[in-house]
């Protein structure tokens, strides 16, 4: 068995030399890879629900049970989600687009008309979703400019089998049957 060359790589593409990523080559080529779509809800400092929509959502571990979200150093809900004593993960279903754009809109109370169930730490829990993980908010690292929550999964509830919204390219996308 032989290495490859430095200078080879996948498909026959040959590596150029290393220079600076340009951020929207970058961001571009992690789009993609298509995601599945996810509301993260917790409460808030004051009180209040709150929720975004994410798709860096993962599994980690299934013992101890631990998932993995990034959220931007910037957001104006970091402070409240680090706070936060638990947080839920809404898997979203194809038939929630709604909703998902809900949760990333700027909308002052995105909860306004849902009817929600309290989960673990008094985490919203969605309507209708395929699945429901609650987690204890257990670790965060920073990762450049977002910051990673890794939650131990305490409770999960699936919901009706559905199929899964998705993400990639920077739209929705509809899976094809097999």
């Amino acid at each position: 068995m032989t290495s490859p060359t430095p200078s080879a790589s996948a498909a026959g593409h040959v590596a150029t030399p290393l220079a600076p990523i340009d951020p929207r080559t970058l961001r571009n080529a992690l789009g993609t890879f298509a995601t599945g779509v996810t509301v993260i809800t917790a409460i808030g400092a004051d009180g209040q629900p709150l929720g975004l929509t994410v798709s860096s959502f993962n599994s980690v571990s299934l013992e101890p049970p631990l998932i993995v979200w990034s959220l931007s150093a910037n957001s104006p809900r970091l402070a409240d989600f680090v706070a936060a004593s638990h947080f839920a993960v809404n898997i979203l279903a194809a038939d929630q687009r709604a909703l998902s754009d809900r949760f990333a809109s700027r909308e002052a109370d995105r909860f306004a008309g849902l009817s929600v169930c309290s989960g673990l730490g008094g985490a919203p829990l969605l309507p209708g979703c395929l699945a429901w993980f609650e987690c204890a908010n257990e670790i965060r690292h920073e990762g450049g400019d977002h910051l990673i929550f890794i939650g131990l999964v305490e409770r999960v509830t699936l919901g009706e089998a559905k199929p899964p919204l998705v993400f990639q390219g920077s739209r929705y996308r509809e899976l094809a049957p097999l």
